[in-house]
């Protein structure tokens, strides 16, 4: 089985040499750039499954790479951790917000960021030829079958790919517009309301086997998928 791989964009190489020692050992692969320009060839010819990126870069501000990446359909799969000096919490906010799937403030331990790595890796969720489950719910990432309790309920390709989002980032909010950028692609022009139309699509079949409110409304934020259901 092929190791993880993980491209670390971080300018200062002394950071980017420890960091890259550290993986190494605990048994991931790396790749390292030292500004968005080689990270993104990287990107393209090593497709890793997992990018470091610092804050603070000479061509442009990870914040707004990261953004582009998650822009980028074939970027996917890609999980990525900020790393920044900046511990505000605002800063942390818009660093997620920007599409990142954790943040870790400098100074930071090897353990820490190995560990953090390790999670963030796990909420990315398994590779074709398994399954996703949530509570009752559970996809056939090979089959494109979708069960609830073990019954199969039958989804549009659309609904298919937004609940095989939502069940991979489970618990966690998305805006409309955020979920267009995912399951659409930033490429593609159609109005906010569409997702609005494809949650209703989606809770009707899920509604079959009783699991209609896994998928939550959070008011004025977006939408959530829970295996808890509605609290």
């Amino acid at each position: 089985m092929p190791s993880t791989k993980i491209l670390i964009v971080e300018d200062e190489r002394p950071i980017r040499e420890m960091i890259a020692f550290h993986l190494s050992r605990a048994g991931f692969d790396t790749v390292e750039a030292a500004d968005c320009r080689v990270a993104r060839e990287l990107l393209a010819d090593e497709r890793p499954d997992l990018a470091l990126i610092d804050w603070m870069l000479p061509d442009m501000s990870g914040l707004e790479f990261t953004r582009t990446l998650k822009r980028d359909k074939e970027n996917d799969d890609l999980a990525i951790i900020m790393l920044t000096a900046r511990a505000a919490e605002y800063d942390k906010i818009a660093g997620l917000d920007s599409g990142a799937d954790d943040y870790i403030t400098k100074p930071f331990s090897p353990r820490e960021l190995v560990a953090r790595i390790r999670a963030v890796l796990r909420r990315a969720g398994p590779g074709d030829g398994e399954t996703v489950s949530l509570g009752l719910l559970e996809i056939d990432l090979t089959g494109h079958r979708v069960s609830v309790d073990g019954k199969e309920i039958r989804l549009g390709p659309t609904e298919y790919r937004l609940l095989k989002f939502l069940m991979t980032h489970p618990d966690r909010v998305y805006s409309r517009s955020q979920l267009l950028d995912h399951v659409w692609g930033a490429n593609v022009y159609v109005e906010e309301r569409t997702v609005d139309v494809h949650v209703r699509r989606l809770r009707k079949a899920l509604a079959v086997q009783g699991a209609a409110d896994f998928v939550q409304t959070v008011r004025g934020a977006g939408y959530r998928l829970s295996g808890r259901g509605e609290q």
